[in-house]
């Protein structure tokens, strides 16, 4: 994996974004010289429309990141390549028809965007064909050696079985753990040297997943084995880069104090959300008021009760604050006082609630809280009080997410369904802390997009 602005994006992935580039503005060249070919005029310098190139590439790039076309599964399966291929041409043909209205100079018109579309489609259609099997099998996947042979070995067992895994376990040695459940793991003293056993199995990391550490790291056979030019990590950051979240069960506070992340120095960072912030909720204000007034107006028709309805929730350093949001439920939901957790299917949610969740409609009155400066557009989802003093006493590190401003949509929200449950506040936790740990203003670029899909596919909505 390439680690790009403190987020892992793996090679195959990489690759393909960069031929799907080359596709892309090969596309866009078809489209222009057919179109001038059909019109019979002189054609160009290329120099001449590079800007019009580039906007065709970009535009489409980011709409098939946001559509999910580069998520693991994409690279498994055709058909759902296929799906999310069209929608993301889409979707982007339908952008550059909006800013060739506002900014003619930068893109081309729309005959020109048609002809550009279709090629757009099959060249990249046909590049998946041909190496899509190739980009998700093992030529891509790194090879890997567990040292141990215990649960937390087990996991990473489980993890490369997973589709669209990027490494493929090659080895694992018992490092004599009381508890072995990898019965072809090779035990360390059936083992001369391990460092020329790595090598050997053309292993390019090797996992430390003991199970006890104390008084068992063997860092003897550690130092030959990095020297050899092998990558050695322990199972927590070979975790947190491999799922995209802090490994609960496997962390402990040392690795969390001195491994790279949650770093202070953000004041740039920090400055440029807060006016992305101001300048997008006013936007988005304003250019939904009709949406949002008209929502009101039906859920008014549709049940007893107020349109809005305020809720206290828990924000940053703990401080508390007021959300509004469309009601979605009826009014006698919940026992004043007593906060009671979402279920699938929930009985207490409307006609009009459902849809209102399902397109995410009932969370734009948020973007008032976003303005004052209470939430951002993108952090760890705000919970209720009456939720927090119970997670907080049930799962470590649960007060650090209260570290970064709370936001209407986060990395949790997209990689993980509608919480409502303990073990699905631990789930959502752990991608948390990898967002606290690890933001940068290209993750939360990169969740602003990828909401999208979570809003066109709302299979986590309740």
């Amino acid at each position: 994996m390439i680690r790009l602005f403190k987020h892992y994006v793996p090679n195959a992935v990489l690759l393909l974004g960069l031929l799907d580039f080359f596709c892309l503005i090969a596309a866009a060249e078809f489209g222009w010289q057919w179109r001038i070919h059909q019109l019979g005029f002189t054609l160009e310098p290329v120099a001449d429309r590079i800007p019009q190139l580039l906007s065709f590439a970009a535009s489409l790039m980011l709409a098939m990141v946001a559509v999910g076309a580069y998520s693991p599964r994409a690279l498994t399966s055709m058909r759902f390549a296929t799906a999310r291929l069209i929608v993301a041409v889409s979707l982007g043909t339908i952008f550059l028809s909006v800013i060739f209205f506002l900014v003619p100079s930068i893109t081309f018109w729309r005959s020109n965007l048609l002809y550009a579309m279709l090629a757009a489609l099959v060249l990249m259609f046909v590049l998946r064909l041909l190496i899509g099997k190739t980009l998700g099998g093992q030529v891509f996947k790194r090879r890997v050696v567990v040292l141990g042979a215990g649960a937390r070995a087990e996991r990473i067992k489980v993890l490369a079985r997973a589709p669209g895994a990027g490494f493929v376990v090659v080895g694992y040695v018992a490092m004599s753990e009381s508890t072995r459940v990898i019965p072809e793991a090779i035990a360390r003293d059936a083992i001369y040297n391990l460092a020329d056993h790595v090598v050997l199995l053309n292993a390019s990391e090797v996992v430390l997943a003991l199970e006890e550490r104390r008084n068992a790291l063997p860092l003897k056979d550690l130092v030959r084995i990095k020297t050899t030019g092998v990558h050695v990590n322990e199972i927590s950051t070979f975790l947190e880069r491999e799922t995209g979240r802090v490994d609960l069960d496997s962390v402990n506070p040392s690795w969390l104090i001195f491994s790279d992340g949650f770093s202070s120095g953000r004041m740039f960072s920090s400055a440029f959300k807060r006016l992305f912030d101001i300048s997008a909720s006013l936007l988005l204000l304003v250019l939904t008021l009709p949406l949002i007034v008209v929502a009101a107006i039906i859920v008014k028709l549709d049940s007893n009760g107020p349109a809005f309805y305020r809720q206290r929730r828990v924000g940053l350093y703990n401080q508390g604050f007021d959300i509004v949001k469309l009601r979605s439920m009826r009014v006698d939901a919940e026992v004043p006082g007593n906060a009671v957790w979402a279920e699938k299917d929930d009985p207490r949610i409307t006609r009009i609630g459902r849809i209102l969740r399902k397109l995410r409609i009932d969370e734009l009155p948020q973007c008032w809280s976003v303005l004052k400066g209470e939430m951002s557009f993108v952090g760890p989802r705000p919970e209720r009080p009456q939720f927090v003093e119970d997670l907080e006493q049930k799962l470590p590190y649960y007060a650090e997410r209260h570290m970064v401003k709370p936001g209407i949509t986060g990395w949790a929200q997209i990689n993980y369904p509608y919480g409502a449950s303990i073990e699905d506040s631990r789930q959502k936790l752990e991608y948390d802390l990898y967002y606290a740990k690890n933001y940068s203003p290209f993750l939360d670029v990169l969740i602003l997009l990828q909401t999208l899909r979570v809003v066109l596919w709302p299979e986590g909505a309740r």
